[in-house]
């Protein structure tokens, strides 16, 4: 087994943010959301622990029938602070001609499942509840620390993220022990149906191993709860926000797609020493490249939601900076790379929250979820946004118009476009809008029912799309 040692930066932290972080709401009343994905295209599929999946649209409404309802499957939450159900969704690279899915969740009996589904073959908004196939299962201990984050690489395979197994402290050692599926990230090839399930894919660091018992899926171990990983798009770096025991929370990096690495624990917390027993060498460890402490860095902290690197267009002040959050604070940190360092900064809090998972768009923006609120917000950078046109797009059926009504900034506007899903331009319409509040299009002649893009550009080039139903 290769090892990898990379540099740990000192981190500053400050107590105010540099940038101008804020959130605009998208949706809400979503029942515990704990992911949001995309499919490839503009909705955001946003996960509920309770055993559901709905569609929120760019428009910010949520289709009325769930996209996937296996309640009934996963198991029965006893309080708020339950950390089972239905954890993760991730969509297959060619889920556009395939329509393969695959989710994590927590089953009656109290362990994880990863099982694939398939979306229904006449509705592109609804799942084939009947369609589960199992892919793997792993026992739980305990009920807490089941990770539950599971997403598609740069390369195709299907990552998954396994916490500790629970209790407190790794009693089982399992973050060390390469004979359990707990405490890792495992990479599987679900291309290969041969044996009708998984294969292993070429190059996982343990495939080979001379020990029977070791499991040839694991991709990196010595994690205790990592809630939330993802890939850069731009370089193919995996960040994992790795949950603390005590007081200190942590961010990993692998720096390009690098297997067999060891994040440490339960021998350490972050870059400190936890229980020392029966561990390998320092020198054999991946520390992190980022921490904070529960009780040092002001409001008081508990637990890492991890996120992104923002690799998209709107906010150029925000390309390549990685977002996170921390679940009791309610604080949006983020780490910026500036002469080779790292620096962490946080944003006051937005009270009454409890992050509990980020999402990437299809274009690359970011969005937040509450666990206690169900809101989903998107972030923005506050003074760019303010410098955005802002509109509402709706069909008014009577008078077969598309109305497009501005909020505010309209004398940004340049011009207007309207597609159809399949892209083709329906209408494209120039004129003076700075004293215009409202844009009614003619939908009689060239529209047929069916689902629109509306499309506005900004002189400054930018721009922003909203979808409308014609029926």
């Amino acid at each position: 087994m290769r090892v990898y040692q990379f540099l740990v930066f000192i981190i500053s932290v400050q107590a105010f943010s540099q940038l101008n972080i804020d959130l605009v709401e998208l949706g809400n009343n979503f029942d515990k959301p704990v992911d949001i994905k995309h499919a490839g295209d503009e909705r955001l599929f946003v996960v509920e622990q309770k055993g559901v999946i709905k569609i929120l649209n760019p428009d910010g409404t949520v289709n009325s029938k769930p996209f996937l309802d296996i309640n009934d499957r996963v198991k029965n939450l006893r309080s708020s602070y339950d950390e089972r159900g239905l954890l993760g969704v991730a969509f297959h690279p060619n889920y556009k001609n395939n329509g393969r899915f695959y989710v994590n969740y927590i089953d009656n009996k109290g362990d994880t499942v990863i099982a694939r589904y398939l979306v229904s073959s006449n509705n592109p908004n609804v799942a084939n509840y009947n369609s589960e196939k199992t892919i793997e299962g792993v026992d739980q201990p305990f009920s807490n620390h089941n990770g539950g984050d599971l997403r598609f690489g740069p390369d195709g395979y299907l990552y998954i993220a396994t916490g500790d197994g629970g209790s407190g402290g790794d009693p089982k050692d399992s973050g060390q022990d390469l004979n359990s599926l707990l405490g890792k990230i495992l990479r599987i090839d679900v291309n290969d149906d041969s044996n009708n399930s998984y294969s292993i894919p070429n190059g996982n660091p343990f495939a080979n191993d001379n020990n029977s018992r070791t499991h040839e899926t694991i991709w990196a171990y010595g994690l205790r709860n990592p809630w939330k990983f993802s890939f850069d798009k731009e370089t193919g770096e995996i960040w994992i926000a790795d949950v603390g025991q005590n007081l200190y929370e942590e961010i990993n990096v692998a720096l390009g797609i690098t297997g067999g690495i060891n994040y440490g624990w339960r021998c350490y917390e972050g870059n400190h020493q936890y229980n020392l027993d029966d561990c390998p060498e320092k020198r054999t460890l991946t520390f992190p490249i980022a921490e904070y402490s529960h009780s040092n860095n002001g409001n008081f902290k508990c637990s890492v939601t991890g996120g992104y690197r923002y690799r998209g267009t709107k906010y150029p002040k925000f390309k390549g900076v990685y977002f996170f959050a921390d679940y009791c604070s309610d604080e949006i940190g983020y780490l910026e790379e500036k002469n080779g360092k790292w620096e962490m900064n946080f944003t006051q809090p937005f009270k009454g929250n409890n992050w509990s998972t980020f999402g990437e768009g299809y274009r690359g923006e970011l969005y937040l979820a509450g666990i206690a609120t169900g809101k989903v917000f998107k972030i923005v950078d506050k003074e760019a946004f303010n410098n955005q046109v802002e509109f509402n797009v709706f069909y008014m059926k009577d008078k077969e118009l598309i109305q497009v009504e501005f909020l505010k900034n309209q004398n940004l506007l340049k011009e207007v476009k309207v597609f159809s899903v399949t892209g083709k331009l329906i209408d494209h319409i120039k004129q003076a809008f700075s004293s215009a509040s409202a844009l009614s299009i003619e939908t009689s002649n060239n529209y047929k029912k069916g689902v629109y893009i509306v499309q506005i550009i900004l002189k400054n080039g930018q721009k922003e799309s909203k979808r409308v139903v014609i029926d």
